[in-house]
C-alpha cells in the first residue's frame, strides 16, 4: 500500500465500518501509531491527540456509532455529502450523482453489505486511498477539490462537536488536520459552496 494512502484508508475505516468490524478492532489498538504514517506538519499535537484518545468500551463504542452513523431520531452530523450540498438535505442528490460518476470513470465501485450512498464521508476517503494506491494522483486531487473538500469541513466542524461520542469527535479533529494538511500539501482550491445543513 502506498504510504501516502495509509491514513485515507485508516481513518475511512473508521468512519464507515462499525466498532465490531475486525479492521476498526485492529486500527484502534494501533491510534498512538498514526502520527508515523504521515509526515504532519502539526506533528506534536498529532503525537497528543493519538496518545489520548478516548476509546470507549464495547457497548458504547457500538451505541456511539449508531447515533452518528446508522441514525437513531434525528443526526447531528449526517455524514453524507448530498445532505449539506443539496436544498432539501436528502440523500442520493445531484451532488451524489455526479460523484458517481467521477467514480465511474476511475473505475471505482462500492458493494458493501452496508449499502451506503458513495457520497457517505467514510467511503470517500476509501475511495481516496484507492486513487492514491494506484498513484492515479491527479484524479485523487479532483476528488480533494471537488468531492470532499467543499463540504468536509462543515461535516468534520458538527461531528467534533457532538454531544455523543468523544471518540468521534477526536477523529474529527485528526481527520480535519489530515485534509487541511493535503489541500496545503497539493495546492488545492476547493469552492465554497453554500451548506443547507
Amino acid at each position: 500500500m502506498s504510504s501516502i494512502a495509509v491514513l485515507p484508508r485508516f481513518l475511512g475505516a473508521l468512519f464507515y465500518y462499525p466498532p465490531t468490524h475486525p479492521d476498526v478492532q485492529a486500527i484502534v489498538v494501533s491510534l498512538s501509531a498514526l502520527p508515523t504514517l504521515c509526515p504532519w506538519a502539526e506533528r506534536t499535537e498529532m503525537e497528543t491527540l493519538c496518545q489520548h484518545w478516548p476509546v470507549p468500551d464495547a457497548d458504547a463504542f457500538i451505541w456511539q456509532y449508531s447515533v452518528l452513523f446508522e441514525g437513531q431520531g434525528e443526526m447531528f452530523a449526517p455524514p453524507w455529502a448530498s445532505v449539506y450540498l443539496e436544498n432539501d438535505n436528502l440523500l442520493m442528490g445531484e451532488s451524489t450523482a455526479r460523484y458517481r460518476a467521477f467514480l465511474h470513470q476511475h473505475g471505482l465501485s462500492f458493494t458493501g453489505a452496508q449499502q451506503e450512498p458513495e457520497d457517505q464521508f467514510g467511503l470517500v476517503l476509501l475511495a481516496l486511498a484507492a486513487l492514491l494506491e494506484r498513484e492515479e494522483a491527479q484524479a485523487a486531487h479532483t476528488l480533494l477539490e471537488t468531492y470532499l473538500l467543499p463540504w468536509s469541513d462543515r461535516y468534520l466542524e458538527r461531528l467534533q462537536q457532538n454531544p455523543h461520542s468523544p471518540f468521534y469527535a477526536q477523529l474529527a479533529v485528526v481527520t480535519r488536520l489530515l485534509l487541511q494538511g493535503m489541500q496545503r500539501h497539493y495546492g488545492l482550491q476547493p469552492e465554497t459552496p453554500r451548506m443547507f445543513f
